[in-house]
């Protein structure tokens, strides 16, 4: 890159951190922690290869904003845990937007484990830890636990999310999968096979209705597995 092409690009990145009116009614207060968030993203994410560099012009309508709406279907208080975490969506934004969730980044892959882990110190976080391993590892549920919510976007089918997501659910709580339009479609393939790993109730919703393009997600609740040990108890 030429000395001549910076001032442009670095004039096009200070526009692009400018966050949409919608993001004062999402992030509240917290809104340059939010800010600083889409730096990092911005930055450190595009150097990483967790995001695109044509993803920055759409980083706050798209991504961060996109996963923090989700908090609207989350209760308070609660426990939850993001699989497959990558840049930490939606589990950062969550953890800006909601300082009272408990939240657990899980992700496999060494480098985004580190990036996250900086993020979190950078953005101080306390509400936040990381863990590296994949969610269908026994380790990774040993050291984990149980969450009340398992959150999830762009992973895998529901098929295969199902299988990993409902043993890392306490029973009542609940799976929480940002999806496409195809959201329904989706349900209505896959509901017997995400039904026999314990979550049924399958339902779309949709979140951030303030936003341009407002966020799909399937939301299903883990009941007792049929046939397992504990309901075989008499």
């Amino acid at each position: 890159m030429s000395e001549d092409a910076q001032p442009e690009d670095q004039h096009d990145l200070e526009a692009l951190r400018v966050p949409p009116s919608a993001a004062q009614g999402v992030f509240g207060d917290r809104l340059e922690l939010a800010e600083c968030y889409w730096n990092i993203l911005a930055t450190d994410g595009i150097d990483h290869g967790l995001m695109g560099p044509r993803e920055v012009p759409r980083l706050w309508d798209r991504h961060i904003l996109n996963c923090a709406v989700i908090s609207e279907v989350i209760d308070d208080a609660v426990r939850v845990f993001d699989i497959g975490s990558g840049a930490g969506l939606p589990g950062l934004p969550l953890a800006i937007t909601r300082p009272d969730l408990e939240i657990t980044l899980i992700e496999p892959l060494l480098r985004r484990s580190t990036f996250l882990e900086r993020a979190v110190t950078t953005l101080g976080l306390t509400n936040v830890q990381v863990v590296r391993g994949r969610a269908e590892e026994k380790v990774v549920r040993a050291e984990v636990g149980l969450a009340d919510v398992v959150t999830s976007r762009a992973v895998a089918p529901l098929e295969r999310l199902a299988k990993w997501s409902a043993p890392l659910i306490r029973t009542g709580g609940r799976m929480i999968a940002i999806k496409g339009s195809s959201a329904a479609e989706e349900i209505e393939r896959d509901r017997a096979t995400v039904g026999r790993a314990g979550i049924s109730g399958l339902r779309v919703s949709t979140c951030g209705e303030s936003l341009e393009t407002p966020t799909t997600v399937v939301i299903g609740t883990k009941t007792e597995v049929a046939g397992s040990k504990k309901s075989r108890r008499r």
